[in-house]
């Protein structure tokens, strides 16, 4: 078996595989695509792969659209040229289960798949005739945050930013340059309606669409390439919107074990590929089940019933209410907790944390008990059901690869929102925040994390951090082992508001975390002890 249109021709052998086949003619979708396109997609990716066009495949599945989508990469070309080709667009979507099982269908929803940039110019020329079709509705993009970036720290444009600007809308390279310049051909033929709309998982994804694509179109003006008219055009939400989204679904790279069940099911040609861009891809794509995306219904000119495939449609407010739940209560946070603790105590995955008791009333106490009370509640999603499907169906899943290494990446970056949003909301309702108890211990584990040494005393590597430099220096004179040498070098870091959001101390709870950072540093098998002291299992839970 093969996954391609002449290979699924077969369908007795798939469907003896377990494997899902599409109902609809994947051909005369296909073919009603490319003559009339209604959305088009940038970034080719897994999470676009199985999420996004898993959604265009249950709108096409229910009749409820006679077309798919328009797929457009513009970084890793060669996705296109070894997955999406070879495949005639086809995708093998594999959910995993938390009980180890694996549910297979393979998506016919892909219609047409381009690239910005090609021999000829063909990928580009497409775009420019797709983009003054009138029927064009929606744009999405999985670009990753650093798809919108046109500045570097300094605030100095990159350099290719600054030669999309010398060259105006005729060239461009970069992704956002390209869109703009799309757009502008829109303008020019009837100034049409669309909608521009970010998937990305970082937050105001909308708002960092818009001001890259208004940046760049402002350039051009300043340079004479584009006119006044099209900055109004591009500025109107009623002609060209940018809605916020909030999406939530792990996808990690394809797993071995998933390519060994399909080859023994008879499953041909489907090894994944490393990429000149060091893109790891395969014609699978597998995922957990759970998937939120919450999207702003701001479509000006119309769009694919998406409420009907399980995205829920609403308003600004709820959006950013959406991701302040996930952000700051209900996984987030956990994940934290898990990733630093994880490091200490010598765990390489966080679904096997989630096997320790300790650690897993641990996330029970910071999420649902110390969280729950403060919630930001957006009314579409349970912040209860939520963070109960995160603790015991998301995060102990077997499959999900996640490290608490790769989650401990940049979290002093993190912990001001996914613990200090908690803290101020704690010391608004109660006047300070001493009714915290498992909070102040992950802070506490956080800063243990960074003296880069295990519960067993062994040096261990940490991971990237732009902060690490300045907090392993003010920490550098701390010893495990050694509380004498501890002489509060821990106050600088705890009340300091760049990090937390908050003074830890003027909420009242800097001199708790200290107390337990100096138990956590006693000696080998101290952070053990120390979960073991402050968090009780529940007698099920033994």
């Amino acid at each position: 078996m093969k996954l391609t249109l002449e290979g699924l021709k077969d369908t007795q052998a798939w469907r003896a595989a377990g494997i899902t086949l599409p109902s609809y003619d994947i051909a005369q979708i296909t073919e009603r695509t490319k003559k009339a396109p209604v959305w088009v997609h940038f970034g080719a990716g897994n999470i676009f792969r199985i999420f996004i066009g898993g959604i265009a495949d249950t709108l096409l599945e229910k009749g409820l659209t006679d077309k798919g989508i328009t797929c457009v990469e513009s970084f890793d070309f060669d996705v296109v040229d070894a997955i999406y080709t070879p495949c005639n667009n086809l995708v093998l979507a594999v959910t995993l289960n938390a009980d180890g099982s694996t549910d297979k269908k393979v998506l016919g929803s892909l219609s047409e798949a381009l690239k910005t940039k090609d021999d000829g110019d063909t990928g580009w020329l497409r775009l420019k005739e797709i983009f003054v079709q009138p029927g064009l509705q929606m744009v999405s993009f999985t670009i990753t945050e650093k798809g919108y970036a046109l500045k570097n720290a300094e605030g100095v444009y990159f350099p290719f930013i600054q030669s999309d600007i010398a060259g105006g809308p005729d060239k461009p390279e970069s992704v956002m340059a390209v869109v703009c310049s799309l757009l502008y051909e829109r303008w020019k033929n009837g100034k049409l309606p669309l909608a521009l709309c970010s998937m990305d998982n970082c937050s105001h994804n909308g708002e960092k669409l818009r001001n890259s694509v208004v940046t760049l179109a402002r350039e051009w003006y300043e340079k004479g390439f584009v006119e006044q008219e099209f900055l109004d055009y591009i500025q109107d939400e009623h002609s060209v919107s940018f809605p916020w989204s909030m999406i939530d679904k792990i996808t990690p790279r394809p797993a071995d074990s998933v390519r060994i069940e399909l080859e023994k099911l008879g499953v041909e040609d489907i090894e994944p590929v490393v990429t000149s861009r060091n893109t790891y891809i395969a014609p699978f794509v597998n995922a957990e089940g759970p998937q939120y995306l919450v999207i702003e219904d701001s479509f000006p000119n119309g769009r694919p019933p998406l409420e009907k495939a399980g995205v829920y449609m609403t308003d600004r407010d709820t959006v950013n209410k959406v991701e302040r739940m996930k952000v700051t209560t209900c996984l987030n946070p956990l994940h934290t907790a898990l990733a630093v603790y994880g490091c200490i105590l010598g765990y390489t995955l966080i679904a096997d944390e989630m096997k320790d008791p300790w650690l897993r009333e641990f996330v029970r106490q910071i999420g649902p008990v110390e969280g729950m009370p403060v919630v930001t509640d957006p009314g579409i999603l349970s912040p209860g059901e939520f963070v109960d499907e995160v603790i015991n169906v998301r995060i102990p899943n077997p499959f999900m690869p996640d490290t608490p290494q790769r989650i401990a990446t940049d979290t002093s970056q993190k912990v001001g929102i996914r613990y200090g949003e908690t803290i101020k909301a704690y010391i608004t309702r109660f006047g300070d925040a001493k009714k915290l108890k498992a909070i102040p211990l992950a802070i506490a584990g956080w800063c243990r994390y960074l003296l880069a040494v295990d519960d067993n005393g062994q040096p261990f590597d940490l991971s990237p951090d732009p902060l690490l430099p300045e907090l392993t220096a003010q920490l550098a004179e701390i010893r495990l082992g050694e509380s004498e040498l501890y002489h509060g070098q821990l106050k600088l870091v705890l009340s300091n508001e760049r990090i937390f959001g908050v003074d830890l101390y003027a909420a009242g709870i800097g001199e708790y975390i200290e107390e337990l950072f100096k138990e956590e540093i006693a000696g080998p098998g101290a952070v053990r002890s120390v979960l073991k002291k402050y968090i009780s299992i529940p007698e099920s839970g033994t």
